[in-house]
């Protein structure tokens, strides 16, 4: 080529990306109104004479629904209380089973007790029931998490959990079922529902103890009613995606064969996906246990109440005896439930009431049989009715004395390193959140929601941040977000590294499986008491214990993504001649990516719920608010503050997801 044609060829030009040029708007923009002549004071912070005074709005109109609201021939509120009373009567039928007997009146003097359920009986049925559904292994794990209760002397406090768990389950399950079937039968109905059901899975717990404590009244059968609330929304989304997964040609022989639609859900599509309904069983079950502490608050008794008050006195040895004994009735419950997910049963000769029904369910009559005659011994010997108070033994005193112990030994340590965080990372991080005007945030929400979903996408996150703005919440969601940030950061550190240790050792993997299952037990009351022991209250040990309770995500989904990954692409990086390390690096990692953030997204999740219980030991946050408004039964201050978290956690799902979505996409993965 001529030096002539050479010159008059044109130049390559470097052009900005416009989504480059958007972001350096708004940071023009952050540092104008920050550092420069405050032309729009209203930028910085939002005007109080601005708020929206939702909050009174609410709290007014519950008022005027508890005490004047009619609907005719009885009020609002008697019709709230008579359904508490309806569901009364189940829970007093339940604990007269498992607690208290029953006493029969005989004439106005004279009554017969009826003794409760013998302990000894209940234990060898529930092994008979694990190895009829399961095998001896799960036998062997039921009878010992069982037995647990009884050797550490909490055996009265979780039978009175297990009742409350025995009616809130089935009730949460036929909820869910029946929402999730008319979600299932229509779109219109499924759109309407889901972000009801976003809102009900991130709002804390707390925030809506408040008009339950309202409308119901304060006892167990509120707080029944609180855990069946926040246990029913996943029933209802594995049961409307469980029924869409039946197969296309299984439900058309439905049709043909002449099936009703009534008799095409219960006989076609409910049995068709009884596998994938068992797995919302199993979430109801969990959650109703994750509940219990929470709703001891408001009357529940039981375990909760135990951990709670072992909590208000820091008595840490108590307290992890209790909250253990959460954990492990939930493990034999969880088991249980999936043994039951993989059992199928035998339908030969089913429906006869013959001789037959001792071959076709012995274990099931032994059970029965066990449970009445030790029921029977025990009102002759005390043994058979409750375990001996001088078998059993408490590991209590060998928690407190190992905590006085770091205490006295590690205080100049432990006290170092809780400084050097708080004085290099939490307090400037918090500093400049507080400090960033809200316009510029919400800017860069709705751009971040531009970019990776399109305007439906920005409008919605706009809108949810802008709802936090406008209700006076904004300073202490920013101490939210910093507090949740932050802890995040420090679980995918830790976590994130042990996922990939799992992940590429067999042994480690099931070491770490075992370890996760049982964080993911632990009731997050559990993780405040040795926290505050070691750290005393504030907001490094609101985050500490934020980093133990929202840890297990990050583990589990780095794991499965890894694993995840496709052996022939693993072979064709070793035929290439990559090192062992320039897979994980160049390979695993970036194919497991979108795995792993959306491990990160449910971290994020975890640590704004744990934010509201770390509210007891001192944070200033929107955990603080909905905390205050419990104590003071306010219910607008309460569920403004708590759909303020909420929105933040939407905001967070809906970036993660939009941004995995896309990686995915580039990635050529399903």
């Amino acid at each position: 080529m001529s030096v002539a044609a050479s010159a008059t060829a044109p130049a390559t030009r470097w052009r900005p990306s416009p989504w480059l040029l958007a972001w350096l708007v708004v940071l023009l923009l952050a540092f104008g109104l920050r550092y420069g002549e405050p032309l729009w004071p209203w930028a910085l912070e939002y005007p109080r004479a601005w708020e929206l005074p939702l909050k009174d709005w609410i709290s007014a109109f519950m008022k005027w629904l508890v005490n004047e609201a009619s609907l005719g021939v009885f009020t609002f509120k008697e019709l709230t209380r008579s359904l508490a009373w309806l569901l009364q009567l189940p829970l007093d039928a339940a604990r007269g089973l498992l607690v208290v007997g029953f006493r029969i009146p005989f004439g106005p003097e004279h009554s017969f007790a009826l003794p409760p359920l013998s302990w000894l009986g209940l234990l060898l049925a529930c092994v008979l029931l694990a190895y009829r559904v399961g095998d001896a292994g799960l036998a062997l794990l039921v009878g010992l998490c069982f037995g647990y209760l009884a050797l550490f002397g909490q055996w009265q406090s979780a039978m009175v959990t297990l009742s409350s768990i025995a009616i809130a389950v089935p009730l949460g399950v036929a909820g869910g079922l029946a929402l999730g079937i008319l979600g299932y039968r229509s779109e219109r109905f499924e759109r309407a529902i889901t972000p009801l059901l976003d809102l009900m899975q991130t709002v804390p717990v707390f925030a809506y103890l408040i008009p339950v404590l309202f409308l119901f009244g304060f006892g167990p059968v509120a707080a029944m009613i609180a855990t069946i609330i926040y246990a029913m929304p996943p029933m209802v989304r594995v049961t409307m995606l469980a029924l869409k997964q039946v197969p296309t040609e299984v439900v058309e022989l439905g049709r043909m064969t002449g099936c009703s639609r009534h008799q095409l859900t219960w006989k076609v599509l409910i049995p068709g996906s009884a596998a994938s309904l068992m797995v919302g069983v199993n979430q109801v079950i969990m959650l109703s246990l994750n509940m219990v502490i929470i709703a001891s608050m408001i009357g529940a008794g039981g375990l909760g109440y135990d951990v709670l008050t072992a909590l208000r006195k820091l008595a840490i040895g108590q307290g992890f005896e209790a909250g253990i004994a959460i954990t492990v009735l939930a493990i034999a419950l969880d088991r249980l439930s999936q043994a039951f997910a993989r059992h199928q049963p035998t339908h030969a000769g089913a429906g006869r009431l013959s001789p037959r029904l001792l071959r076709r369910h012995p274990n099931l009559l032994a059970a029965l049989a066990l449970i009445a005659v030790t029921t029977l011994l025990g009102t002759l010997n005390s043994f058979f009715a409750s375990y001996p108070q001088s078998l059993q033994i408490s590991t209590g005193p060998f928690w407190d004395e190992l905590v006085r112990w770091i205490n006295v030994n590690f205080f100049d340590q432990l006290e170092a390193v809780k400084t050097f965080l708080l004085l290099h990372l939490l307090v400037p991080v918090k500093r400049f959140l507080l400090e960033l005007p809200w316009v510029v945030v919400v800017a860069a929400v709705a751009l971040g929601g531009l970019r990776l979903g399109g305007w439906r996408l920005a409008a919605l996150l706009t809108s949810l941040a802008l709802f936090i703005v406008v209700n006076g919440q904004w300073s202490k969601a920013m101490v939210s977000v910093y507090l949740c940030g932050i802890s995040v950061l420090f679980a995918c550190a830790i976590g994130i590294p042990i996922g990939i240790w799992a992940a590429r050792n067999e042994r480690a993997h099931q070491v770490v499986q075992a370890v996760i299952d049982t964080l993911q037990t632990l009731p997050s009351f559990v993780y405040l008491m040795p926290v505050v022991m070691l750290f005393r209250v504030g907001e490094f040990s609101a985050m500490v214990a934020v980093v133990a309770y929202a840890l297990v995500p990050a583990i589990r989904y780095t794991d499965l993504g890894i694993r995840k990954v496709p052996p022939a692409l693993i072979e064709a990086a070793q035929v290439c001649g990559c090192t062992r390390r320039q897979i994980l690096f160049k390979v695993q990692l970036k194919l497991a990516l979108p795995e792993i953030m959306l491990g990160v997204n449910q971290t994020i999740m975890m640590a704004l719920s744990m934010l509201v219980i770390t509210a007891l030991v001192g944070t200033r946050d929107l955990g603080q608010e909905v905390y205050i408004a419990l104590t003071k039964a306010d219910t607008g201050r309460g569920l403004v503050a708590g759909i303020s978290v909420a929105c933040i956690a939407i905001i967070a799902d809906r970036l993660i997801a939009g941004w995995a979505r896309r990686r995915k996409l580039a990635l050529g993965l399903p």
